[in-house]
């Protein structure tokens, strides 16, 4: 029966009951949480003297006087100051993460499509940073524009502590759940989530399971924040209430500790003689968050027609006024499609706008998506279903209503930006060389199966 769901279709089920972690709701809140109570002040931000013995520390992430929509700050109250006393020097090469980059003067712009088999997790022991596989990317860092789209695997956990001061992080692991301590509290990430990572905000990586494998984009300028709802009303797609940021947990371990920050696109070390983890309490609304995409509402036509995918839009950044987008985050999750004489896979397109898109789930056992591949489209390169599966939607489909099941999940990066892809990509062994083959021998219509082999045209 086309009307009965797959057996996993149950939007009533908690998606990660082993993230046992408390967190407060909603993405743009101001939010407060302390360990001990009266450790946030009540009145005055900076008192002359905090409870505690605490030391009181303003994080800016948007300018002063950027307007109070999109101001975005807190005021963190930590057992020691975070500024220290030892100097900062360059990583040299052979210590820095290999592969997590920022230079794009050497990608290639083929106006190719091409898709990637998964990652194999490397059997060496390393940890998310020195994980990191930057794909591509365009804009530079220094300037603050741009975006670099990266994978990442691990099989260690950090000893170390990671601060990004580039741009905001989003990771999705495929693979392998990612405990986050960070400032503000612990996160714990499950495969089907997404969570981001402030610029600036300090933050170590563990493995619950051993291993992780994932996907993870860098907005270069700018923060992330939900798309504007138009027409579609004051509810619907990912809700505010859905995002969850951490509560506020300390340690108070003296011990040196490895910092590594990234700025400009270079890495640079310094040592705290204590964890940088010991904030007792925070208010504000820079925060870390994550996002379950089982929480996302999809969108979809009711009648006929393929819908633009911009309607399963989770997050964003704009670029300009004219609806380009620095990075639009796109989820294409479990959901019943029921439109009538229509094509219902995505249509042939050329879009304004590069597409990086990845298999998170899957219940496909056969075919050249399996969990954890990839795909790279080009900016306004013809794109769309192989010849195989234009048939069988176009000449063996029928009308009734047909459920996508929960375990299927994509995700998808969309930038205006001209992202490249770097050489070590494009002729690795995870790229796939038959990837352009399906796309021949479709089913032709009758005006195109008479050849015209001298060249004629019909005007």
């Amino acid at each position: 029966n086309a009307l009965t769901p797959p057996e996993d279709c149950d939007i009533t089920r908690v998606s990660h009951p082993d993230d046992t972690l408390s967190y407060q709701s909603g993405l743009g809140n101001h939010l407060r949480s302390e360990v001990e109570p009266g450790a946030v002040p009540a009145r005055i931000h900076s008192p002359r003297t905090p409870a505690y013995g605490l030391f009181a520390e303003q994080i800016n992430g948007t300018g002063f006087t950027v307007r109070r929509a999109l101001n975005l700050r807190t005021w963190l109250y930590r057992l020691r100051p975070a500024i220290t006393s030892r100097p900062f020097t360059a990583m040299d090469p052979h210590e820095a993460p290999p592969r997590f980059g920022s230079d794009f003067s050497g990608v290639s712009h083929s106006p190719e499509p091409q898709r990637y088999r998964p990652v194999p997790i490397p059997e060496h022991t390393h940890d998310w940073l020195d994980g990191v596989n930057t794909f591509g990317g365009a804009g530079s860092p220094v300037l603050g524009q741009g975006v670099a789209i990266h994978l990442f695997t691990a099989t260690a956990h950090m000893q170390r502590v990671f601060v990004n001061i580039d741009g905001d992080l989003l990771l999705a692991p495929e693979a392998g759940r990612l405990h986050i301590r960070t400032e503000l509290g612990v996160l714990e990430v499950a495969p089907g989530e997404l969570v981001v990572l402030p610029r600036g905000i300090r933050f170590a990586i563990s493995l619950p399971d051993g291993l992780t494998r994932g996907f993870m984009v860098e907005l270069y300028n700018g923060h992330f924040q939900l798309p504007e709802r138009g027409v579609v009303g004051a509810n619907g797609l990912a809700d505010e209430r859905h995002f969850k940021a951490p509560v506020a947990a300390y340690e108070n371990r003296v011990e040196d500790t490895l910092v590594v920050t990234k700025q400009g696109g270079r890495f640079w070390k310094t040592v705290s003689p204590h964890s940088p983890f010991d904030v007792v309490g925070w208010h504000g609304r820079y925060a870390p968050f994550k996002y379950d995409l089982r929480d996302f509402m999809s969108m979809g036509s009711v009648s006929f027609d393929h819908p633009d995918p911009s309607i399963l839009t989770v997050l964003t950044h704009p670029l300009d006024d004219h609806g380009r987008n620095a990075i639009d985050v796109g989820a294409f999750l479990g959901r019943w499609e029921s439109t009538e004489q229509t094509f219902r896979p995505p249509f042939f397109h050329r879009n304004a706008a590069v597409e990086f898109n990845m298999v998170l789930s899957t219940g496909a056992t056969s075919g050249g998506y399996p969990q954890g591949a990839f795909s790279f489209t080009p900016l306004l390169t013809p794109h769309g279903l192989g010849a195989h599966g234009h048939h069988h939607h176009s000449f063996e489909a029928h009308d009734a209503p047909h459920r996508i099941p929960d375990r299927s999940i994509w995700l998808q990066f969309e930038s205006a930006y001209l992202v490249g892809v770097l050489p070590r990509w494009r002729h690795g062994p995870s790229h796939d060389a038959e990837f352009l083959t399906q796309f021949q021998d479709y089913t032709l219509g009758p005006l195109a199966q008479v050849a015209h082999g001298d060249g004629s045209a019909h005007d």
